[in-house]
């Protein structure tokens, strides 16, 4: 049953769930697309074997496979770890209120938190585990990043759900890096951050409070399958709703404060530590999440995690804009390996990337794409020299790897 969303950076829901050898849950993301995937771009970045090393491990790779250097280089890196970085703030800001304000029966802290699980897990694990279909879009090569047919990079938090839960826990938090193909702007990169939260309640925890509570049950007198649990009641629904809407207003009053806080962050189990940060700080650009520059470093080496900052703006260096147009093939065009493309060879010298035109030819019907591409160094001018020679090796790429005819 869904609890009503407090704002944009994530969205709530509530679940019960019987504390047996089945978890159900049916998570509400964006649908990632639908498009046909591509074998195109981007497993060149990985295929100079036939294996992936990463964190140790070796992964064969085959036709999904499609992880990119770019993609790659930030593998590790666990911004959430790294003392002092903002992600770290909001995480140990979360950490520090969920262990004063939920303590367990013993007076230990009710939730445990996890956040060093690796970012590879297994397709079952991102998927199968949460009963999302065969056949969903969530799950298309051209939206997430694959090792191989049966290994990828985490979508999501949610696909360490099964596991932690199998392991006994009914109250823990999941913090870690995830990974999704995406459109280039201020607001969206291949790698951020999420924080999600599961609780569970038996019937005996769920019920003492309530008047005949003794006689209330958690599901209703119907029967589970392999893809659905049992009907819940709605008593119990609306107990665990309530129970929800009450963690995330104490949270969102201890991270924003009082005034106007619920029409701006909501929780789903997973939080997006940059929108949060984002908004808590005014970081206006995503990319800078992964500066290594002084300037921006030190603006939160905070003696109080919970000391108010407001990010300073680094010098706002000129962009430089080039626009690149091609005709697309007459199939297996994917728009995500494209950004992929531009993101590998510009990295974070990419701003951002508009589709400012479509034409289609009134004859052939071939259709022609128009992408603006603005670059921007986040610490220093850049020449229109210097980018002419990424934005060349952006155009050849295209063409030799997307399958693209340019119109340069």
């Amino acid at each position: 049953m869904a609890c009503p969303v407090f704002g944009r950076v994530a969205h709530a829901r509530a679940y019960v769930v019987r504390k047996a050898s089945h978890f159900c849950s049916v998570p509400q993301h964006r649908a990632w697309g639908s498009r046909p995937a591509t074998s195109g771009f981007a497993a060149q970045g990985t295929r100079g074997s036939s294996v992936v090393e990463l964190l140790g491990k070796s992964y064969p790779q085959d036709d999904h496979s499609n992880l990119t250097r770019k993609v790659l280089s930030k593998v590790g890196r666990n911004l959430h770890n790294q003392l002092h970085h903002p992600l770290w703030l909001i995480k140990e800001r979360v950490k520090e209120h969920l262990y004063q304000q939920y303590v367990g029966r013993s007076g230990s802290p009710l939730f445990s938190v996890h956040d060093n699980l690796s970012p590879v897990v297994t397709t079952w694990q991102n998927f199968d585990s949460l009963l999302i279909p065969a056949d969903h879009p969530s799950r298309k090569k051209g939206d997430n990043y694959y090792l191989n047919r049966t290994h990828m990079l985490r979508a999501h938090t949610s696909a360490h759900q099964w596991d932690l839960l199998h392991a006994g826990l009914d109250a823990f938090v999941v913090v870690g890096d995830v990974y999704r193909r995406d459109q280039i702007d201020a607001q969206h990169y291949p790698v951020f951050h999420q924080l999600e939260a599961v609780r569970l309640f038996s019937k005996h925890e769920l019920f003492p409070g309530v008047k005949d509570g003794k006689s209330l049950q958690l599901f209703e007198q119907s029967s589970r399958s392999a893809h659905k649990q049992e009907t819940h009641t709605m008593e119990a629904a609306k107990l665990v709703e309530f129970d929800l809407k009450q963690t995330l207003t104490r949270l969102v009053t201890h991270l924003f404060g009082d005034a106007g806080a619920q029409d701006r962050v909501g929780w789903a189990f997973g939080l997006g530590l940059e929108r949060l940060a984002m908004i808590l700080y005014d970081i206006p650009d995503i990319r800078l999440f992964w500066s290594e520059d002084e300037r921006f470093l030190k603006q939160f080496r905070l003696p109080d995690i919970n000391q108010k900052v407001k990010f300073q703006p680094l010098s706002k260096y000129p962009a430089v804009l080039n626009d690149i147009s091609f005709w697309l093939p007459s199939e297996n065009y994917e728009e995500n390996d494209f950004y992929d493309l531009v993101r590998t060879i510009g990295g974070d010298l990419v701003e951002k990337v508009d589709l400012v035109d479509q034409f289609e030819h009134p004859k052939t019907h071939r259709t022609s794409h128009c992408y603006r591409i603005t670059y921007r160094h986040m610490e220093r001018t850049l020449s229109q020299k210097e980018v002419r020679h990424v934005h060349q090796a952006v155009q050849e790429a295209a063409v030799r790897l997307l399958g693209v005819e340019g119109r340069f």
